[in-house]
C-alpha cells in the first residue's frame, strides 16, 4: 500500500467516518484484533496498525473480529453497492427502500446513506433514472410515448411525465424525434475567448458550445438535434445572448433560462454550480457535499463534463482536490481567463 493511501485510511479511523465502513477495516498487531473505521473503542497507536480491503484478509493474516464493532456484519460497499443495483434491475416493480434493506440485511437508514454516498443517487432517484433511459431508448427507436412509458416500468403517464420535466428538458415527443417540430434559433458570436455558438428553444436556452468555426460549432448542434428546425437568428430572446456574452466576460448579469436534457443527478449538480458566487470556486469534493453525495466528487466531475450550456451554468468554477485546475472540456487556458476575468469582476 502506498503511503499516500495509508495515510488516508488512517485518518478515516482517526476521524471515526462511517463512510470508510466496509470500504477496509484495520487490525492492531498488538491485540490482533481488526475494527471497522466507525469503531468506537480507543483509538491504536499508528504505527501499530496495518489495513486490510476485506475481514476475510484480516483474518486470514491472523487477526479476529473486533466484537464492539462487528466489522464482519458490514459488507464491502462495493459488493453492497451491486447488490441493491442487481435488486432494481431485476425487478419490473419500484422496490421499497425496506425491502431493499431487508434482502441485504441492513438498517433502511444504512441503506440509503451508503448508496447515496456510493452513486449520489438514493435508491428512489436510481430507479427513477434508470426508467428515464430506458424510456429515453424507446422514444428514439420509434416507440409512441405511451408504449415507452409503460414499457420502461412507470405505472401511468403522470410520474412518467414529472420525471421527465426534470430529465427531458423538452417534451418527450420532441425528445423521441430527435427534436423534430423543436425550433432551434441559434446564433455564432465572438467573444474575447473565441467563437460562442448560443441556440435556445423558446423555454430556455439548450446549448452553448465555444469552437473554432460556425461549420464546427453547426455540426455539433445537428448531431444532437438531427430533426428538430435549426434556424439562424438571435435566438427566441436576445437578451438571453447579451447576458451570455456578458458573462464571458466575466460579468454577472441575471440568470439565464435553460431547455436541456439532463439526469436527475446532473441537474442537483448544475444547480450548485449556479449557486456559487461570480468570483468564487468550488471543489468537486465541495461539490458533492453541497448536493449530499460526499462520496461522489468523481460523478460531479462527469456531470461537469456533459453540462451543455458552458458558461450559463459555470462548470468552469468547479475545481480539483486542492484546487487544481483540471478538468475543462474547452480548454485549461479558456478556464484560467473565465475565472481571472470573474475574479477581476467580483472585486470591483
Amino acid at each position: 500500500m502506498s503511503s499516500a493511501a495509508f495515510e488516508r485510511r488512517w485518518r478515516q479511523v482517526e476521524q471515526r467516518d462511517r463512510r470508510a465502513d466496509g470500504a477496509f477495516v484495520f487490525a492492531v498487531r498488538t491485540t490482533r484484533i481488526y475494527c471497522r473505521p466507525s469503531c468506537p473503542a480507543r483509538r491504536p497507536r499508528r504505527e501499530r496498525v496495518a489495513f486490510f480491503d476485506t475481514p476475510d484478509a484480516a483474518e486470514s493474516a491472523g487477526f479476529r473480529a473486533c466484537r464492539r464493532c462487528r466489522p464482519r456484519n458490514l459488507e464491502p460497499r462495493a459488493s453492497l453497492i451491486a447488490r441493491v443495483k442487481r435488486l432494481i434491475d431485476g425487478s419490473a416493480e419500484p422496490v421499497p427502500l425496506a425491502r431493499i434493506a431487508d434482502a441485504v440485511g441492513l438498517s433502511p437508514w444504512h441503506v440509503q446513506r451508503t448508496f447515496r454516498e456510493a452513486t449520489g443517487l438514493t435508491p428512489r432517484q436510481y430507479t427513477t433514472n434508470r426508467r428515464m433511459q430506458a424510456w429515453k431508448s424507446r422514444l428514439k427507436e420509434g416507440d409512441t410515448v405511451t408504449q415507452a412509458i409503460f414499457d420502461s416500468g412507470f405505472s401511468s403517464s403522470a410520474p412518467a411525465y414529472a420525471a421527465a420535466r426534470a430529465s427531458l428538458g423538452m417534451t418527450p415527443a420532441a425528445y423521441r424525434r430527435g427534436g423534430r417540430g423543436l425550433r432551434l434559433g441559434f446564433t455564432v458570436v465572438e467573444t474575447a475567448l473565441g467563437r460562442v455558438l448560443i441556440a435556445a428553444t423558446e423555454r430556455g436556452v439548450s446549448a452553448v458550445q465555444f469552437g473554432r468555426s460556425r461549420a464546427e460549432l453547426l455540426e455539433g448542434l445537428r448531431r444532437e438535434y438531427p430533426e428538430a428546425k435549426i434556424v439562424q437568428d438571435r435566438g427566441p430572446r436576445a437578451e438571453w445572448v447579451r447576458a451570455i456574452v456578458a458573462r464571458v466576460a466575466g460579468e454577472s448579469p441575471a440568470e439565464v433560462p435553460v431547455d436541456i436534457q439532463a439526469t436527475a443527478f446532473q441537474w442537483r449538480v448544475f444547480a450548485a454550480l449556479r449557486d456559487i458566487p461570480t468570483g468564487e470556486t468550488r471543489t468537486y469534493g465541495e461539490l458533492a457535499r453541497a448536493i449530499g453525495a460526499p462520496g461522489a466528487a468523481r460523478a460531479v466531475g462527469r456531470a461537469c463534463a456533459t453540462n451543455p450550456v458552458a458558461i450559463v451554468v459555470p462548470c468552469h468554477r468547479a475545481l480539483g482536490a486542492a484546487g487544481a485546475l483540471i478538468g475543462y472540456r474547452w480548454g485549461l487556458e479558456r478556464k484560467r481567463k473565465l475565472l481571472a476575468q470573474e475574479r477581476a469582476s467580483a472585486a470591483r
